[in-house]
């Protein structure tokens, strides 16, 4: 929800908490670990959060497996 929230325009940390539903601190936790790989960057000029290349394939790889699971029959 982080990264779809963050979208190819970015966001403010105040836009990121709401829209997500996260206290400060879950948010900087989360922020920190998809930083850390290499998902989002901070843009220091902007003061915004942007999502890297890497965060995209990996939010379209997330969205195609997640579409591909709900269209699967259960197993009886």
């Amino acid at each position: 929800m982080i990264l779809e929230t963050v979208g190819d325009d970015g966001a403010i940390q105040a836009k990121i908490m709401y829209k997500v539903y996260l206290s400060f601190l879950q948010m900087k936790e989360y922020l920190s670990q998809l930083m850390k790989n290499d998902l989002i960057i901070y843009d220091d000029g902007a003061q915004i959060y942007k999502m890297t290349e890497k965060g995209r394939r990996f939010l379209t790889l997330y969205k195609q497996m997640t579409e591909s699971i709900t269209m699967t029959k259960p197993i009886l």
